[in-house]
């Protein structure tokens, strides 16, 4: 009963908290701690007792799999590089200088002791380094590093731990240290990879949303448990299995249980990142309590933490900055300096940290000043790291993701499948398929196709774009529709089982909507150019135009002759005729290409200078 009242707690403070926080602007995590350190010494509050276990079991396996399943493979790969430099070159960097300077300002530390603190503060949190990237807007490539960093780098340092608390007990051999960590990581991607592909070639098989999600609620404990088994890295386990689910996803899941298992591991993953922090809060009071029956003074309390502390943050920062200035020195492609500054300071600590701090064992000398230190360090970097990180990013003036950019990519991917699907559909048509139903399959992608074009552009005639004039007025419609189905529901006008399956159908077609995002502005005097990974090639694209003067700068005149609206413009680069997009009902930029097959066209609304082949159907 009291297990079940603590939960309940945890969750209703949870909602509450990031509730206020969002309201007034506050960062969530450093909220929570504050709350649960005030909570922790309030009259008839219980001291809650972080149990290694049940974070190492009950909430790490999720939380990683969770990330991991919306991580992508393909950057992963890209990255794993620099992601091995951070997740086990600075992790086993990090326990030796920490570990050392532990051993020199704790009275009667032994050296294997400082390395076992150093393992436990080697690792930033994941849950820290995501929920700080989110809410600040750093550029994706420090974001991608960021959360690989944090998937692996936890597995280097319980390898590190499990090294150095061995160490406490008697000595360990270079050899024995190396095959340990060989072990575990073997072991691991070996079980990681075993359990995602059998997951996944069972979730191909499934078709029931429910089944699919129960089966990826067990799939993180499955591998973080037979990887422990055999003494391998579990962290290593699930994050693998995750990487290889969340990649296969597209090809073995049907829309229903993706939609289904995104939606529940959003829930989870948002649950338990903050009931993590909360708990950290929560354990101010109990590690005060130890460390006050221990003979050191405030004051050498105050010089050990600080300097644990202080090391914690150099170390990260040197490291970072001594494999930058290596790799120049070499003529090596290196990230920018403040890319790599960004780096250094997002290095948050988090309950993982914590949990391993009390993994250490009651016989270690001075474990309640090490648990301190540890408390320290997490509560520090949020505190300091966490709440300068934004002022960071915008001092030096990283460019945050491009919403426009994010829309252009969007659009041209959507264009592109739109025509794979219907050049599939006129090959598996039939002569008895009805014309109208072909018609409503066409319109149905030219619908899609149009409304992502129509996100760009500003300077179109029209006050609101024909894709959200039809997502406005199909909102109202189904509002009716709702209202009505309440009606009859009331009056028991149909069974319960049909009333369900009707409501599914509404609840599946409004999150179909395209729902109208608020997007950040361009900058100014920045253009929208097509990005790298979009970018297509082809002759007509490749081929030097030369600079033409446009017939109009603010109008398509063939919408103004036959008293139309266009939605937004475009130029033709052979002749410079402005004319409307394929969105506007005239459609006279496609028509004057039809009329003059000039191939390629630019976008003519302001402050964007991407192409279109015609001919190709490639975006330039």
């Amino acid at each position: 009963m009291d297990i079940a009242a603590l939960i309940v707690g945890l969750v209703v403070a949870v909602l509450l908290v990031t509730t206020v926080a969002r309201r007034l602007d506050w960062p969530e995590p450093l909220c929570l701690i504050a709350v649960g350190v005030a909570v922790s010494y309030l009259p008839g509050v219980p001291e809650v007792h972080l149990v290694p276990e049940v974070v190492l079991l009950g909430l790490l396996p999720p939380l990683l799999y969770a990330t991991a399943i919306q991580t992508s493979l393909v950057d992963f790969r890209a990255n794993r590089g620099p992601i091995a430099l951070l997740s086990v070159g600075l992790v086993t960097f990090t326990t030796l200088v920490v570990g050392f300077v532990a051993w020199l300002v704790i009275p009667g530390l032994p050296l294997a002791a400082g390395f076992a603190i150093g393992a436990v503060i080697a690792p930033p949190d994941a849950v820290a380094a995501t929920a700080v990237a989110r809410r600040v807007g750093m550029p994706r490539k420090i974001v991608r590093l960021l959360e690989g960093e944090s998937l692996v780098n936890d597995a280097a340092a319980l390898v590190a731990l499990r090294t150095a608390i061995a160490g406490i007990a008697g000595s360990v051999t270079l050899w024995q240290i190396g095959g340990d960590f060989l072990r575990a990581a073997g072991v691991g991607i070996l079980i990681g990879l075993l359990v995602g592909f059998v997951a996944a070639m069972i979730r191909t098989r499934l078709e029931d949303p429910v089944t699919d999600t129960a089966l990826s609620l067990a799939v993180p404990f499955i591998a973080y448990l037979s990887a422990e088994a055999f003494h391998g890295s579990g962290v290593l386990a699930v994050v693998l299995a995750g990487l290889i689910l969340g990649h296969k996803a597209p090809e073995m899941l049907s829309g229903s249980s993706r939609l289904a298992s995104r939606l529940n591991w959003q829930t989870i993953q948002f649950l338990l990142e903050n009931m993590v922090f909360l708990l950290i809060g929560l354990q101010v009071r109990p590690i005060l309590a130890e460390v006050a029956r221990g003979d050191l003074s405030g004051w050498q309390l105050t010089v050990i933490c600080s300097a644990i502390l202080l090391v914690t943050i150099l170390t990260r920062a040197v490291w970072m900055f001594g494999i930058a200035s290596a790799r120049r020195l070499f003529r090596l492609k290196a990230w920018r300096w403040s890319y790599s500054a960004v780096v250094a300071w997002a290095g948050m600590r988090g309950v993982v940290t914590l949990a391993a701090a009390f993994v250490l064992p009651d016989d270690t000398p001075q474990r309640a000043v090490l648990v301190l230190a540890a408390f320290v360090v997490v509560a520090g970097t949020l505190v300091l790291q966490g709440s300068s990180l934004p002022w960071l990013v915008r001092r030096l003036k990283l460019p945050a993701p491009d919403p426009a950019e994010d829309a252009l990519q969007e659009a041209a991917l959507i264009n592109a499948m739109s025509h794979a699907a219907l050049a599939k559909l006129e090959e598996v048509r039939t002569p008895d398929d009805p014309p109208e139903v072909l018609d409503r399959l066409r319109d149905r992608m030219r619908h899609r196709t149009d409304s992502a074009w129509e996100r760009l552009g500003t300077q179109g005639s029209l006050e609101e774009t024909p894709s959200s004039a039809y997502r406005r007025l199909r909102l109202e419609m189904m509002e009716a529709e709702r209202q009505y189905f309440v009606e009859a529901r009331d009056a028991g006008k149909a069974d319960d089982e049909v009333l369900r399956r009707v409501l599914e159908r509404l609840d599946i077609e409004e999150s179909m909507l395209d729902r109208a995002k608020e997007e950040a502005p361009l900058a100014e005097n920045r253009e929208l150019r097509t990005p790298a990974a979009t970018a297509g090639s082809c002759k007509h694209l490749s081929h030097a135009w030369r600079e033409v003067d446009p017939t109009s700068q603010d109008q398509c005149a063939a919408c103004v002759e036959e008293g139309l609206n266009w939605v937004h413009l475009r130029m033709c680069l052979k002749c410079g005729n402005v004319a409307c997009c394929d969105s506007s009902v005239g459609k006279h930029a496609t028509r004057h290409f039809q009329d003059t097959l000039h191939p390629v066209m630019r976008s003519f609304e302001p402050g964007e200078t991407w192409r279109w082949c015609f001919v190709d159907k490639q975006l330039g």
